[in-house]
């Protein structure tokens, strides 16, 4: 099966060989060199500002963005929530069920965030803005340079779902002036899933050390305090860890963040040229390096996925909801190579022949 889904990817030799391992006892002082190592190549990575942190949280991304509402953010803020797919909706009913006061701006599918959405709410009391840098569902990604000119013109707090975009899009934390970037560990880091990251600035975790928040598992306060010592509160999923410890390694191996996003660009560019002659259309103006949404002409785009895994076996992402017959993506991360896009190009051509695709 060869898998261009947006998550879980495809993962290296070295990090599936950990995942065949017996999981070792994590409460020992070479566990904790481990993970003060990830934090290190995450911070380098992100781009973090000094003094930033890093939370390893054993939940998957969702997990991370309700931790980081509940955590960072409280009732006396004023949020601006940008919602142009599934996952800033997600957002939006965080907001809802943390109570915390917010704006929704809300955009069609695939629709891009403009400086016309923005120009209301300048000088408008809002405290934090909250945004998916790629919204995993559509494949559109935002253009942070103007979000971060926004936030910092307004005093804001930034807070960032990079969940799908880490390592495949530029992502310079220190000059967006981020407070908050998360991720997850089955996207660009191409692990399994089951582990989720949140980088804190200075500014986040002050934020976090006077939340008052009643949480026990989701309490970034603890997660930071044990950290310190490379260590989580509770049991965390330690295969995952390891796995991603070997990733970071990996990357740096390979050049660092760099020279990944460059790897994953190149990825993304080869397969849309591959495809430049089929019955498809580009479903976002402004696509992310990590995904391809693509609108087929008249063909549903459900019966490709269903036709590309059942008769092929590789496996794109579908869509659901509205969209399930309108949109499907193929993405461009994890242990992907120019040749496999080869492999689904020449697929999808030889479902045009077949009258499959038109």
């Amino acid at each position: 099966m060869l898998n261009f889904t947006v998550g879980p990817v495809m993962s290296s030799e070295a990090v599936r060989a950990i995942g065949g391992q017996h999981v070792p006892y994590f409460r020992t002082p070479e566990f904790s060199e481990v993970m003060l190592q990830s934090e290190q190549l995450v911070l380098r990575f992100a781009c973090a500002p000094e003094g930033s942190r890093v939370a390893f949280m054993t939940g998957s991304g969702t997990a991370s963005m309700e931790a980081t509402v509940m955590n960072v953010l409280t009732a006396s803020d004023k949020a601006i929530v940008v919602n142009g797919g599934s996952f800033g909706e997600r957002f939006v009913e965080l907001c809802q069920i943390h109570q915390i006061p917010h704006t929704e701006i809300h955009l069609d599918f695939c629709q891009p965030l403009t400086e016309a959405h923005l120009a209301p709410l300048a000088n408008q009391g809002y405290t934090a803005f909250v945004v998916n840098m790629g919204e995993t569902s559509t494949g559109v990604l935002y253009d942070m340079p103007m979000i971060s000119r926004f936030c910092k013109e307004n005093g804001l707090l930034l807070i960032v779902d990079a969940i799908s975009t880490f390592l495949a899009d530029p992502f310079n934390m220190a000059e967006l002036g981020a407070d908050v970037m998360i991720t997850g560990s089955q996207k660009a880091l191409a692990c399994p899933p089951g582990v989720s990251l949140i980088v804190l600035s200075p500014r986040a975790i002050e934020r976090v050390e006077s939340s008052t928040t009643p949480c026990m598992y989701l309490n970034l306060k603890l997660a930071l305090k044990n950290g310190e010592r490379g260590q989580t509160p509770f049991t965390p999923a330690v295969g995952v860890l390891l796995q991603i410890n070997q990733r970071l390694r990996e990357i740096e191996a390979q050049g660092g963040v760099d020279a990944e996003v460059k790897r994953t660009a190149a990825l993304a560019a080869d397969f849309r040229q591959k495809i430049a002659d089929m019955p498809l259309r580009l479903a976002s103006p402004s696509p992310s390096n990590a995904v391809t949404s693509l609108r087929p002409v008249a063909t549903p785009a459900y019966q490709i996925f269903t036709t590309l895994k059942d008769e092929y076996q590789i496996w794109v992402c579908p869509n659901g909801g509205v969209l399930r017959d309108e949109i499907f993506r193929v993405g461009h991360i994890g242990a992907l190579t120019p040749a496999d896009n080869t492999t689904l190009a020449e697929a999808m051509h030889d479902m045009m022949k077949r009258g499959l695709l038109k």
